[in-house]
């Protein structure tokens, strides 16, 4: 039911402050960001008298911001240990040419989405294809929305894919990390497919007239310091009468320059040594990382709760790392888990004016998983508010209509429900610039990279995003089960 009508346009007013703020963040009358926009509505849902403080603070699911507080940590100890400057090697490691580059771009991206996020792994990448870029002397175009969307789609197949499927997974209590990834992987895997296919017909062209530079390799070859010495005294007019000074200083100077030759071949074998001993403390510690990491994907593979595995796996690289955390947990995003605090209340806030209940009755009855049609309703409903309202606020509100209908619903319908959530809201994002957190992390990065910079317009994007993101979500929502 509606609430008052007061509550419901305060709420509503409420909520399209944090909406536009969220969408853009630098707008002109109140250029303050994201995560300052997520704050900001969620104070006035309480002085709005929408929430009180104690519905505020519940409101907050503290499960939720674990888990992402866990893996962020994981992502920054495997940056540390190489892991995503390995995948930026691979990249261009023995390629055949622009359209296998896409290929294992697409790959890539995926792959690493999928088990340490997609904004993740934007962030790193990023820099890595821009690089390989201005070596091969290309407009980065192609790259960067190879990157950007294959990190969308693949970010579907896992629960710490991306924040919205770990918001699906905890407020359903249906999925368990491996039930959750066995429903997804297939659509994942043919939509990662037909995105490079989709790729590759539409700039085919333009990769097939690119000229495929050889890598610009620098090689420096080290040459050991050689020491020289000038006599002060050396004097220049060729008299004999110094000749046999010149001879007792050369001497000297001999004497002199063996015996710092054995001190600096002593000091030389001891760096060494302490050089030996470090690479190997290095090699120890990154497979000591590595290991965890596994253990940690095993973990959420045998169903162990998924926050406390994460927390646990980011707390033992702490300890393993045996040195001051602070620089690791700096490059934490505490903004990302700020903002998230803010969407929660604000989205509570949202739910408790009535609106989205109200809109839920008028359109559940044309939404039925059972049917085609109602899937494709669903799904439509899905794109729509994900390119408007935002992906993750789409969930929780979405999510909270789906937790509702447990009574009306079989248990294998309800699952297929939010698996369609998981992977239209996902996929979405690629339709446009705006959609997905992912896509402004590599049109920003791009902008002002050091390595060459490249404007990815609004325009550019959608011209691939339309055709590539029907397509993808119409053949996977055949897929999940």
């Amino acid at each position: 039911m509606m609430n008052s009508l007061v509550k419901v346009i305060l709420g509503s007013i409420a909520f399209a402050i944090f909406w536009v703020l969220a969408v853009f963040p630098a707008v002109p009358f109140l250029p303050i960001g994201r995560t300052a926009g997520s704050l900001l509505g969620a104070l006035l849902m309480v002085v709005f008298r929408i929430l009180d403080p104690v519905d505020a603070y519940d409101a907050i699911d503290l499960e939720i911001l674990a888990l992402l507080f866990g893996t962020m940590v994981v992502s920054v100890y495997l940056e540390r240990a190489d892991m995503f400057q390995y995948l930026g090697k691979f990249l261009s490691w023995k390629s055949t040419g622009m359209k296998d580059l896409i290929c294992r771009i697409c790959v890539v991206s995926a792959v690493s989405s999928a088990l340490f996020t997609n904004d993740t792994s934007c962030i790193v990448l990023t820099e890595f294809v821009l690089k390989i870029a201005r070596e091969k002397n290309i407009a980065p175009r192609t790259l960067l929305l190879a990157l950007a969307s294959s990190a969308n789609i693949g970010s579907s197949a896992t629960p710490i894919g991306n924040p919205r499927n770990l918001v699906i997974v905890v407020e359903s209590g249906l999925f368990s990390f491996g039930s959750f990834m066995t429903g997804m992987l297939p659509a994942m895997l043919v939509g990662l497919v037909l995105n490079a296919l989709i790729l590759l017909v539409m700039f085919w062209k333009v990769l097939s007239t690119l000229k495929e530079d050889e890598e610009d390799v620098n090689s420096h070859r080290l040459l050991p310091a050689t020491m020289f010495h000038v006599p002060s005294n050396l004097n220049g007019n060729g008299n004999a009468g110094h000749a046999d000074t010149l001879g007792l200083e050369s001497r000297a100077f001999s004497d002199e320059h063996e015996a710092t030759h054995l001190v600096v071949h002593e000091m030389s074998e001891c760096d060494g040594v302490a050089n030996t001993s470090t690479n190997w403390r290095k090699i120890l510690w990154k497979t000591c990382v590595y290991l965890v990491m596994v253990g940690m994907l095993v973990s959420l593979l045998m169903g162990l709760n998924m926050s406390r595995t994460a927390t646990g796996a980011a707390l033992a690289l702490i300890v393993l790392g045996f040195e001051d955390a602070r620089p690791s947990l700096e490059k934490v995003s505490y903004s990302l888990l700020i903002f998230f605090c803010g969407m929660f209340i604000t989205v509570e806030g949202f739910e408790r004016t009535g609106i989205p209940s109200s809109l839920w009755d008028y359109t559940k009855r044309h939404v039925q998983v059972t049917s085609a049609k109602g899937v494709a309703v669903l799904a439509l409903v899905i794109l729509v508010l994900s390119n408007s309202v935002s992906n993750v606020p789409t969930v929780l509100l979405l999510g909270a209509r789906l937790a509702d209908s447990k009574a009306s619903m079989s248990l294998d319908d309800l699952k297929k429900a939010w698996l369609i959530l998981a992977w239209v809201s996902t996929v979405s994002g690629n339709l446009s610039l705006l959609g997905s957190a992912a896509n402004l992390i590599v049109c920003e990065q791009a902008r002002g990279s050091p390595h060459l910079a490249y404007n990815l317009s609004f325009w550019r994007h959608l011209k691939f995003g339309v055709p590539s993101t029907i397509v993808v979500i119409a053949v996977g929502l055949t897929l999940i089960s």
